[in-house]
């Protein structure tokens, strides 16, 4: 019998196509050692466990070897009987006489012939021990705790009420104003004073051009010819402002460090900003 892996359907044996699903199925083959249909690719027999890739080795199962144990008869010592004498000599290990009220248990008479109770020691017999004392606890009475009387309310006296005051003067609590954050370019070289506009998102750094024109002109600082005319920007993003290389000729520097086109900079207050090599054209950014 063939199960279908689709659906489970049990075919019968040289089937090539599910009869439910019309799944085609796998090939089978017959286990060497007993007999099981199997499929082809099958590594062990799911009836012996033979495993199917051996090259012929018949599978032999393991014999397991029954223990037997032979009946034996276990000799049990007879029990000895004991010295009756030694039953009267033997104190009580129980402690029955003493903890046991005479009224349960009446005492036995038992018979000792004279000339074993001459062999006897004579035990001196121990006074008593005296009965603990208890001393009585003092009964106290409830009805001898006298009962408060009740309170009386305290008289109330007339208490004069103040004359209503007159209303305090309004006072207007003056407005507040926020000081907004301004970010601003210091020029390294002539100590310059740029600062970034506020109504922008984008700000964009170079030379005049025909494509974008610069918010920021550096055409007119020294040793401008290393900057290109469209060089970098600057993006503010809430409080935070970001610098990046637009596909500059001679790059953006930031601490020194090249800036690689795509990837951007937050900058920080006091980070120096170099447009082109040999750090001709220096900016400081700062936050005030």
């Amino acid at each position: 019998m063939i199960v279908c892996p689709n659906c489970n359907h049990p075919n019968p044996d040289g089937a090539v196509q599910c009869e439910a699903c019309y799944t085609p199925l796998p090939a089978t083959t017959n286990c060497p050692s007993c007999g099981a249909t199997v499929q082809a690719d099958a590594a062990f027999c799911g009836q012996c466990g033979y495993n199917l890739h051996s090259a012929g080795v018949p599978h032999v199962h393991s014999t397991v070897a029954t223990t037997v144990t032979p009946d034996v008869p276990v000799e049990v010592p007879a029990l000895v009987p004991p010295d009756p004498l030694l039953e009267l000599l033997q104190p009580d290990a129980l402690g029955m006489s003493e903890s046991t009220p005479s009224s349960s248990f009446p005492p036995t008479e038992v018979a000792v012939p004279p000339e074993s109770v001459s062999q006897i020691p004579a035990t001196p017999s121990s006074p008593p021990e005296p009965a603990p004392t208890v001393v009585a606890q003092p009964v106290v009475s409830i009805q001898s705790i006298p009962t408060p009387p009740p309170l009386e309310p305290a008289p109330v006296s007339e208490v004069e009420v103040p004359a209503p005051a007159a209303p305090a003067p309004t006072v207007t609590a003056a407005r507040t104003q926020l000081q907004q954050v301004i970010a601003r370019l210091i020029h390294v070289q002539t100590d310059r004073l740029i600062e970034l506009p506020q109504n922008l998102s984008v700000i964009h750094i170079g030379k005049p051009n025909d494509r974008i024109p610069p918010d920021i002109d550096v055409s007119g600082f020294p040793n401008s010819e290393v900057v290109s005319r469209i060089h970098a920007d600057i993006r503010v993003e809430g409080d935070a402002h970001y610098v990046e290389d637009v596909g500059s000729s001679n790059g953006t520097y930031i601490n020194n460090l090249p800036l690689l086109p795509g990837n951007r900079h937050r900058l920080r207050p006091g980070d120096r900003i170099s447009l082109g090599k040999g750090d001709l054209m220096t900016f400081l950014f700062q936050l005030a």
